[in-house]
């Protein structure tokens, strides 16, 4: 029988339906980038309970405006082939006043157990984090601009930080430097599955980049905002991180642009997708590489 798991008042659900409700695996990444800036911050490293409070909290934080996001979206996400089978849509899970209760607690239980055990500006992080995914992003930019996923995007800058100011107050060069890394990687990640699902977000109304500029000039757009963010990945050389990072950083930078430059080339769907993949293999290394690369010179 599937694990199911229920709350007073509401039926069972399946524990995949929980975990897709509040988008488990962007939390689990997002939590990557806390870590990788906790790893690289050169202040006092955190007792254990310290570095899993931490993880915890962002995890729970980037779960709960995940869970919001699909909340909110659900009238948007019916419209669209691949979000038409979230929970929320097909009626699965049912919206109302107890599901926003429990993402109201929850975020407010993140952001005090940061405050609690960690310091005031590592939960400061952590709410900002959520905030501007479930508000910034979903409720005032998506439906609004085609830059809502370029603002949206400070969500994974605001993690590195969190994981930084776990150590010290005062990051320093380095997480600062991944935090622009994550700030430039969002764009171009996004708008290629944007691209790729063009047609969907055309239907929604939702005005991302391809829908609005057409697919030919959001490749070009996709190729030229690649190359910054590859530039940016290798500032923390700079700041101290080494050969590890560097090789880490040029081989995921590597990938990511000959996927965008063959994207900016021939914009086509299967095209997008494999640039859309590329990021997620061009950041998996970066964040590896630059955790291996600090743990090494300490």
């Amino acid at each position: 029988m599937p694990t199911t798991l229920r709350a007073k008042g509401l039926r069972s659900f399946p524990l995949r339906t929980i975990l897709g409700v509040f988008k488990l695996r962007i939390g689990v990444v997002i939590t990557l980038t806390a870590l990788t800036g906790l790893a690289v911050s050169p202040g006092p490293s955190p007792s254990l309970a310290q570095i899993l409070v931490l993880a915890l909290s962002v995890l729970v934080s980037s779960a709960s405006a995940g869970a919001f996001n699909q909340y909110y979206e659900s009238d948007r996400d019916r419209l669209m082939s691949r979000t038409r089978g979230r929970p929320f849509v097909t009626g699965e899970v049912r919206r109302g006043p107890l599901w926003l209760l429990a993402i109201v607690v929850l975020t407010v239980l993140a952001v005090a157990a940061a405050w609690l055990v960690l310091n005031p500006w590592s939960a400061f992080f952590v709410f900002f984090g959520a905030f501007f995914y479930a508000i910034v992003y979903t409720v005032w930019l998506k439906r609004r601009t085609w830059l809502n996923i370029v603002f949206g995007g400070l969500a994974g800058s605001w993690a590195v930080l969190a994981g930084a100011t776990a150590a010290d107050p005062q990051p320093g060069a380095a997480p600062l430097a991944l935090a622009l890394v994550l700030f430039l990687w969002t764009p171009p990640h996004f708008w290629s599955l944007a691209l790729a699902y063009r047609d969907d977000y055309a239907a929604a109304g939702v005005p991302m980049l391809p829908v609005v500029v057409g697919e030919q000039r959001a490749a070009q757009t996709i190729f030229g905002s690649t190359l910054a963010l590859v530039a940016a990945s290798l500032l923390p050389l700079a700041t101290g991180l080494g050969v590890i990072y560097g090789i880490g950083a040029c081989a995921g930078g590597g990938l990511f642009i000959a996927k965008a430059w063959r994207l900016s080339r021939e914009p086509t769907r299967g095209n997008a997708l494999s640039c859309f993949h590329a990021s997620l293999a061009q950041l998996s290394l970066v964040l590896l590489a630059a955790m291996v690369d600090s743990r090494v010179a300490s």
